[in-house]
């Protein structure tokens, strides 16, 4: 059977040098064809950012299932490696399950009495203040915001990283403009709705590189950190969200939960598209340790790692090369996990309620590197 699914390009604000993201219309998520999910996957893989609207009826079954379906090599979402060490995993704050399906977890801010046989949930919406460096002044703090953390999501510990988020707008507050603010001497900022997730593309990173910093890129590995967001939980970020500043804050070996060897990562600076062949910078700089090159020299030295890692990724978050979608409630989008890096941005009053639900596809194989072909 044919089928209708109409997939058309975001049209980006002039002045925009935005390149990715598409509205998709015309397909019921719960009954959807083969040939839709056919549709769907290449413009996944295109496009990087998938929003549907109007998908306030879909259930948390539902937005399992749709997300299972669309890679269907996949049986169980992600869930990082040390969620289960309680108050000493970074993210477990953020992270309430919904109890009827656990693989869809509950995101967002303020107190929700009920929701979805979840109750009394007091959801807290990532700020600045817990986790960088430098924070916004008081009497700025609602009006000015930054990027919390630019990221990608996954374990980067054992499982492969995940190939691809959803995310359903369930209830938000009402609508308000915030100025983020990079902070970081060069005067860049955006003008973004309340609470929206910011995305910045890989492919466009590593375009932007010069010849010389191309070469390095696809030559390089990234070693990331056993057990990652215990390792960085002290340490703070850089005022733009990427990256974090050095002060010494990691944990040593001897502090961490015993290490398997094999769970250690160590991945390409660039993961090529499997449809497209394109390369992205696809690099977590926050749980970053080394970088293997080339000619077979490692460098170790954090601080050194740090700042070659924000040399070549800041360029790819500059203003006009953020993509800040604008939720509306319903609005059901899914993004390519191992094409974009993105953070949470907002500063959001204890009364400004906002629910999401978020499930993540994992990965059953390690992204390709530049070498591998597509």
């Amino acid at each position: 059977m044919a089928s209708h699914v109409k997939v058309e390009p975001i049209v980006h604000p002039e002045g925009s040098s935005i390149s990715f993201g598409a509205n998709i219309s015309d397909i019921d998520l719960i009954d959807s064809s083969d040939a839709d999910i056919e549709i769907l996957a290449k413009a996944f893989y295109k496009h990087h950012v998938l929003v549907f609207e109007g998908q306030e009826h879909l259930s948390p079954r539902a937005q399992y299932e749709f997300t299972q379906r669309l890679n269907s090599t996949v049986t169980t979402s992600s869930r990082h490696k040390d969620q289960l060490n309680g108050k000493s995993f970074l993210l477990s704050p953020d992270l309430n399950t919904v109890p009827h399906q656990p693989q869809v977890q509950i995101i967002g801010n303020g107190f929700v009495r009920e929701h979805e046989g979840a109750k009394n949930l007091k959801l807290r919406y990532p700020h600045h203040r817990s986790s960088h460096s430098t924070v916004i002044e008081d009497q700025n703090a609602l009006n000015h915001t930054r990027f919390y953390r630019w990221h990608i999501d996954a374990d980067l510990y054992g499982a492969p990283p995940p190939i691809a988020t959803t995310i359903l707008a369930v209830k938000l507050p009402k609508r308000r403009m915030q100025t983020i603010r990079y902070d970081d001497g060069t005067g860049d900022e955006l003008v973004a709705p309340l609470g929206t997730i910011a995305f910045a593309s890989g492919e466009a990173m590593y375009d932007l590189l010069s010849e010389e910093d191309k070469a390095f890129a696809r030559s390089t590995r990234v070693e990331y950190a056993a057990h990652p967001y215990l390792w960085m939980a002290s340490a703070k970020s850089h005022p733009t969200g990427l990256g974090l500043v050095s002060e010494g804050k990691e944990l040593e070996d001897d502090e961490l939960p015993p290490v398997d060897s094999t769970s250690i990562q160590v991945l390409p600076m660039c993961w090529r598209n499997p449809v497209t062949g394109r390369l992205a910078l696809q690099v977590h700089a926050s749980v970053a340790r080394r970088l293997h090159l080339a000619n077979g020299e490692v460098i170790d030295d954090l601080e050194r790692v740090r700042r070659i890692l924000y040399r070549l990724q800041r360029p790819g978050i500059a203003p006009q090369l953020v993509y800040t979608h604008d939720w509306e409630e319903g609005d059901f989008v899914i993004f390519h996990n191992r094409g974009l890096i993105h953070s949470v941005v907002g500063t959001l009053a204890d009364d400004e309620v906002r629910i999401m639900r978020q499930c993540i596809i994992a990965g059953t194989e390690m992204p390709l590197g530049p070498d591998d072909l597509a």
